[in-house]
């Protein structure tokens, strides 16, 4: 069964960037494809600010990362930069743990002038992490999102559509993952 691990990395809710998020997730889920998502902003945030490693409250999402074929991470951006609560979570996790995971950046924003920021900030970050399969970024600006009076939101549709479009790539991915890493793993 394919698993995929979202991480929210807002430090607000509602926001858009969760909207997005979520609005992925329920495509995914209509293929019949299980999400955990992992809301970062929920986790203690002195566990997160004083770098507590062994937080018992880490032990779920990290034992949640260790299983998943696939990542998205969603984070807005501020002042050309992902969020600050997103890389304590990502500075908490092991060394390696996206090593062998397809991952799949999503980005909100106020401008496009902050668009290269998830290549030359997030991408640094999720390389460290073992990620050597990072699908190309969907990069949302404010006004591509509308909020809805229930918190949920109605993307505009070119950026409705490039969603569609590598969430359809990410399955794929995953999935090629999936095959390959048992045959991967009796070479080595």
């Amino acid at each position: 069964m394919t698993h995929i691990v979202a991480i929210a990395g807002s430090p607000s809710h509602p926001s858009r960037t969760y909207g997005i998020l979520e609005y992925a997730t329920k495509i995914l889920q209509q293929q019949g494809i299980y999400i955990d998502i992992i809301s970062v902003r929920d986790l203690p945030a002195e566990d997160l600010v004083f770098g507590r490693y062994d937080s018992p409250a880490l032990e779920q999402p990290k034992a949640l990362l260790a299983k998943a074929d696939g990542v998205i991470i969603a984070t807005p951006i501020y002042k050309a930069a992902y969020t600050g609560v997103l890389k304590t979570f990502l500075d908490l996790l092991p060394q390696k743990s996206l090593t062998g995971k397809v991952v799949l950046p999503i980005a909100t924003g106020g401008t496009i002038a902050h668009l290269l920021a998830v290549e030359y900030a997030l991408k640094p970050i999720l390389s460290e992490l073992g990620a050597r399969h990072v699908l190309a970024t969907v990069y949302a600006i404010d006004k591509q999102i509308q909020r809805q009076a229930d918190d949920s939101v109605q993307l505009d549709e070119e950026i409705a559509q490039r969603l569609q479009d590598v969430l359809k790539e990410f399955v794929k991915a995953v999935k090629y993952s999936a095959i390959e890493s048992p045959q991967l793993a009796q070479v080595n």
